[in-house]
């Protein structure tokens, strides 16, 4: 069912609520309501006429079903009057909506668009940003691994020297006893305390 605008609810429902029945006023013709009852119809009883129940009931569905046609056509045509009579007072009204309503979309189109292409090259932005990050970390990883080769094998030629170094005091067959006379000349006593500084504080004396 159409609904009418606010300001127009309270005639909508008048023209919309069910019609009431038509009174009209009983006619007696030229005899007025004072006149006696004519003396030929002074003992006349007035039987009805009779009823069939079968067809009264009928009759009764079939006129509540007529009533119903009629309220729906009734109210039917009103809904088409208003219709048309509310197209007729919002109908430039209601083209400026749409048109109001289609220009606000496409700005709004347009606007996300915009908004869209911005996040698109701010996002560019920072994935290259994390890209050349990523590159220079790799680097910088790459040329700690290659220092850290460089100190090692400087360490180990440093080794290499001292213990070539230290071979040149080692004990072996051909230098045997000139060491072990070196050491009867020069002997060492080795049975002495020191504090804590060092310092050498007692020492046996050699027998």
């Amino acid at each position: 069912m159409f609904q009418v605008i606010s300001g127009r609810s309270v005639q909508a429902a008048r023209l919309l609520a069910p019609r009431s029945a038509v009174l009209v006023e009983a006619v007696r013709g030229r005899k007025s309501r004072s006149d006696p009852v004519a003396k030929s119809k002074e003992g006349r009883i007035k039987v009805p006429a009779p009823v069939d129940p079968e067809e009264m009931v009928v009759l009764k569905e079939r006129y509540s079903e007529y009533q119903l046609i009629l309220r729906a056509l009734r109210l039917e045509f009103k809904e088409e009057v208003l219709q048309k009579k509310y197209e007729e007072e919002t109908g430039s009204q209601a083209e400026q909506r749409v048109r109001q309503d289609t220009e606000e979309h496409r700005a709004l189109m347009a606007w996300n668009n915009e908004e869209n292409l911005r996040l698109l090259k701010l996002r560019m932005l920072r994935v290259q940003k994390e890209k050349e990050e990523a590159e220079r970390k790799q680097i910088e990883a790459a040329v700690q691994r290659e220092q850290e080769q460089e100190e090692f094998i400087k360490e180990k030629e440093r080794e290499i020297l001292q213990l070539q170094e230290d071979a040149k005091n080692f004990i072996t067959l051909e230098n045997l006893d000139e060491r072990i006379e070196e050491v009867l000349d020069n002997p060492k006593n080795y049975n002495f305390a020191i504090d804590r500084e060092g310092r050498v504080v007692k020492q046996t004396m050699l027998q």
